[in-house]
């Protein structure tokens, strides 16, 4: 890892009546819309989708280093996040994220160590962490031969 701190920067462009435009230093472009909650086409991308996707991947990159410095062998691993965007007393937020993981070992005695590592991941991970929702993890772990 390098040294902290670390930049991200991404830009957006659109004209008035076309979708944004995302784009990062030696990332493919992608297009973005609102939602179709906020009567957006409901076919692309959106910043809410996004932030999702961000939920998940982080949860599952967390997972894969810490499962690496565990020693933990892992088949696949399956992460869902659902966000709940609600009114707040400052405006609207998402006030729930909740994860459904889904994870395969071959071992049925690293069960309970895989358990452990799912939370852990949790717990690591900074998109999660970065936010002020509350956080709910379900864990499911399948053993197959």
């Amino acid at each position: 890892m390098q040294a902290l701190p670390h930049h991200y920067t991404v830009t957006a462009c659109a004209e008035e009546h076309t979708s944004l435009q995302l784009t990062g230093d030696n990332l493919p472009a992608l297009s973005c819309a609102p939602p179709k909650n906020f009567g957006g086409p409901g076919d692309q991308w959106s910043p809410e989708d996004l932030l999702m996707a961000s939920v998940a991947s982080c949860f599952i990159l967390s997972f894969r280093a810490i499962a690496n410095a565990s020693k933990l062998s892992w088949q696949q691993i399956n992460c869902q996040s659902e966000g709940i965007l609600d009114k707040v007393e400052r405006g609207m937020q998402f006030t729930q994220v909740n994860t459904q993981v889904k994870l395969t070992i071959s071992n049925e005695q690293d069960k309970d160590k895989a358990e452990k590592l799912l939370h852990k991941a949790e717990q690591s991970c900074l998109v999660l962490n970065s936010m002020t929702s509350q956080s709910q993890l379900q864990c499911e772990i399948t053993v197959v031969s």
